[in-house]
């Protein structure tokens, strides 16, 4: 026979955290069931879900008694033997009647006599003195003296007090002592503590220990007497998911070793302190990622007891680009600080001749970051899982924030996450790539946010980008789907790719923004920057749509007159240019096009096109090619124009050839949104020219302040189109350009001295570059470890007025911090400044 004791969760309506204790009595033959509510088994856990505190507690002990009466020759019986008890019906069980809620042991005393104890009954009452105790000598069956007693109602125990059965005499003082338990668990989880720093986690806020897979952390437990190598056994259990299974690796299951070995999960006592042991615990490079709750399990020589002690102590498990054996170990340390441990970064925008940077607060190891990084890290937009940002590009931003406000990911995801996943309004490319830049490098995987300015959107897989005119060169809409986006926003991680052939991990491309869907859904990526190079676009994921916006060719097809499309100029140099990232150590814009593509013009990157267009919906686009003597395209002076002037650009015609040129270049400039979608266009003009042989000629084309100024929409962006035909060799000319009104920066100086704990000030001056009033002018100020986010309602600024603000705050941490403030208003967009302020410890 054995007795085992249960501590079971009822969880009502209202989530009773209390553990419920039943006390049952069980034949080796036949084993109650299980009661019919929500219990913690043995096998598994059906509650998975929930993290109160909770006991579990089987003893398992085979008795022997010898008969107080028997004869001198009859058999003794050794305390090994086991001996034939009551029929199983009868046993831990009633007829008639549920298993019982909480059964208590109440041994009879022997009142007629007391009989002299032989050695083997002293054993055994040692060993289990509730069973054993001075029975009656005639009585070989303890379930006669079980007595059934009505529940009483638990009381609530602290989490580091696992709850006890309750036994009667002085005798639970005896059973307390020879069993060992758990009194408490201690994580070691102080941010300045051996974990935390080993782990590179001391940045992260929270009291939970935050740990990366693949190496070992430490713990301590105090139990309630020294623990003995050679009868005690001690076991972790690690649960984390919904439903944990071995199988999956959700459940896991550490054991207690001698020697410490890689790739698998293990523990080993490294240091002995009375009643206290700490233990040091491995954990393989395929770990899962993800919140852990800790049991420990205690067991004796020969497993006969298994008590489980739940502690309200959880375990954050992050990817580890410091282990040889993660698939996301980074082996440049530079690079790790930089796309792992850098809090702020620079997203770039504009167009290729005029790159804009503004400050991004990343904000990763921000308080209540981790927990919402945790709950969200499979959903960045909302399009379809009501992730956390909600994409707009209307314009209208009357009901959220305009993307353009946004300057850190740490609001938008406490947003988020206080409001229990309503998800934020609103976002574009950048704020998209913001935020899944911080969701990355919380995790512990290398991210860096990436800017491909003149960015294609393929809508029909052709891998190519197509524009059609009619047959009076005319654009014809409603086939113009394609578009080329001033610039796109997307991320780059770093990681390692079993699913593909060797050479295809490292950097991959992922893009958070919902443009088009990947199998149903909205999702770009991973997909590898070699096979984007290469043209292999055969390889997963989404490799083709990435490929179509760094390196597709932009091509002109014009109608004929009888219905069909006529191919008359390939534009091979149009997209995916100056892709960029801040650079590692600095501030400094990275270009990164030579990831993604060939030197452009080259065999290399003609034969990757050329590769690419075999697997698209146009296969022989390359069959024909035709000669040109006659070159156009468009130039700009420095940075280009600024919003409030006249813009200015210069078209360049070059006669490549022997003979004289004519033609007639029609251009039309028009209102667009950065995503490459025309709004109207404001104005159109037709320029003859004539070009003698060999002859460069330059002309001067202008759009007056007053021809744009109620035209424009986000980023302030404006393309220009040119078209024409050569009347010597009726040769089509064509050329498209994007440019944007460049915005001032708001100026950031800081006062007084960095010091943590002193307060000190910046000041925050804006000109308005504009001749009109601004209206509804609001200034967001922020700065990590400086002051939180927070907003400066400043109204209305007349034309070419300039406003000052003096922001008050107390640094918090020390170090390199960046102060960074941006304008919101409807007649300006992209207006932000940034001050790098080192703070000093006090």
């Amino acid at each position: 026979m054995y007795i085992s004791v249960c501590a079971h969760k009822v969880w009502s309506q209202q989530t009773d955290h209390r553990p419920r204790a039943h006390l049952v009595c069980h034949s080796t033959a036949d084993r109650v069931p299980a009661p019919t509510h929500k219990s913690r088994s043995a096998g598994r856990d059906e509650d998975e879900g929930f993290r109160a505190p909770r006991v579990r507690v089987q003893a398992r002990q085979s008795f022997q008694r010898r008969s107080e009466e028997a004869s001198p020759h009859t058999h003794r019986e050794m305390p090994g033997e086991r001996l034939t008890v009551r029929g199983p019906s009868e046993v831990g069980r009633f007829h008639g009647a549920a298993p019982p809620t909480r059964v208590e042991l109440e041994i009879q005393k022997n009142v007629e006599k007391k009989q002299e104890e032989g050695r083997c009954r002293r054993w055994l009452r040692k060993m289990c003195p509730c069973c054993c105790k001075g029975q009656n000598s005639t009585s070989r069956d303890v379930t006669d003296e079980v007595k059934i007693v009505k529940p009483s109602t638990p009381e609530l125990t602290p989490a580091t007090v696992p709850t006890k059965p309750t036994l009667e005499n002085d005798e639970a003082t005896e059973l307390e002592v020879f069993t060992l338990s758990v009194c408490s668990v201690d994580l070691l989880n102080s941010i300045t503590g051996q974990n935390r720093v080993e782990h590179h986690t001391d940045l992260y806020h929270g009291d939970e220990l935050i740990i990366r897979r693949g190496q070992t952390f430490q713990i301590e437990l105090e139990l309630n007497r020294p623990f003995e190598d050679g009868s005690d056994k001690l076991h972790l259990d690690l649960k984390t998911g919904p439903l944990p299974m071995v199988s999956k690796s959700t459940h896991v299951i550490v054991p207690l070793v001698e020697d410490l070995e890689d790739e698998c999960w293990e523990a080993k006592i490294v240091e002995r302190n009375g009643n206290k042991i700490k233990l040091s615990v491995n954990s393989p490079a395929s770990a899962v990622i993800g919140l852990y709750s800790l049991s420990v399990v205690i067991g004796s020589e020969k497993g006969e007891t298994s008590n489980t002690y739940d502690f309200d102590n959880n375990i954050v498990m992050l990817f580890n680009p410091w282990c040889e054996e993660d698939t996301v170990f980074l082996d440049d340390e530079e690079e790790r600080k930089e796309y792992v441990l850098n809090d702020t970064g620079r997203i770039y925008y504009g167009t290729e001749k005029q790159i804009g940077a503004r400050t991004w607060n990343f904000g990763q190891f921000h308080e209540g970051i981790l927990d919402a990084c945790l709950v969200i890290s499979a959903m960045i937009n909302a399009q379809d899982d009501f992730g956390v940002l909600i994409g707009n590009w209307s314009g209208d931003y009357s009901n959220g924030v305009s993307p353009t406000a946004w300057s850190s990911s740490v609001e938008i995801l406490r947003k988020y996450h206080s409001s229990e996943g309503t998800p934020v309004a609103y976002g574009q490319c950048w704020v998209f790539s913001g935020v899944t830049t911080t969701v990355l490098r919380c995790l512990g995987i290398p991210a860096r946010s990436v800017t491909n300015f003149q960015s294609a959107h393929d809508t029909d897989v052709s891998l190519t980008t197509d524009v059609y005119f009619d047959e009076d060169m005319e654009p014809i809409d409603y086939l113009n789907k394609d578009s080329v986006w001033n610039f796109h926003v997307w991320n780059d991680c770093w990681m390692a790719r079993p699913d593909l052939p060797p050479g295809y991990g490292g950097w991959q491309a992922v893009d958070s923004t919902p443009q088009e869907t990947s199998q149903g859904t909205f999702r770009c990526g991973p997909s590898s920057l070699n096979a984007i190079r290469s043209g292999q676009v055969y390889l997963k994921h989404d490799t083709p749509f990435v490929f179509a916006e760094v390196n597709s060719d932009k091509i002109y097809w014009q109608k004929k007159s009888d219905g069909t499309f006529q191919q008359f100029y390939i534009e091979k140099k149009a997209v995916g240019h100056c892709i960029s990232t801040k650079a590692v150590g600095s501030d400094e814009r990275a270009d990164i096009t030579h990831h993604y593509k060939h030197q452009e013009g080259s065999e290399e990157e003609r034969i990757a096109v050329e590769t690419a267009s075999r697997y698209g919906s146009k296969p022989d686009v390359y069959a024909k090619a035709k000669a040109e003597d006659v070159s156009v395209e468009v130039n700009m002076v420095g940075e280009g124009p600024s919003m409030g002037d006249d813009a200015k650009l210069s078209i360049v015609l070059k006669n490549l050839s022997s003979q004289p040129r004519q033609t007639t270049l029609h251009s039309q400039v028009a209102v667009m949104y950065y995503t490459g979608v025309l709004k109207a266009t404001i104005k159109k003009e037709e320029l003859p020219v004539e070009l003698l042989p060999n002859e460069e000629k330059t002309i001067e084309w202008v759009l007056l302040y007053q021809e744009y100024q109620n035209q424009l929409v986000d980023q302030a962006a404006l393309m220009l189109t040119l078209c024409g035909k050569v009347s010597e060799t009726q040769q089509v000319l064509a050329n498209q350009t994007t440019f944007r009104l460049r915005t001032p920066d708001i100026s950031i100086t800081p006062l007084g001295e960095a010091v943590v704990g002193k307060e000190m000030g910046a000041k925050i001056v804006f000109t308005n570059p504009l001749p009109r009033t601004l209206k509804d002018v609001v200034f967001r100020v922020e700065g990590l470890g400086l002051q939180k986010g927070h907003e400066v309602v400043v109204g209305e600024v007349a034309g070419h007025a300039t406003v000052s603000l003096t922001e008050h705050f107390i640094p918090t941490q020390p170090g390199p911090r960046k102060l960074v403030a941006c304008l919101d208003c409807k007649e300006l967009t992209q207006v932000h400044g940034v001050a790098d302020i080192v703070v000093l410890e006090q």
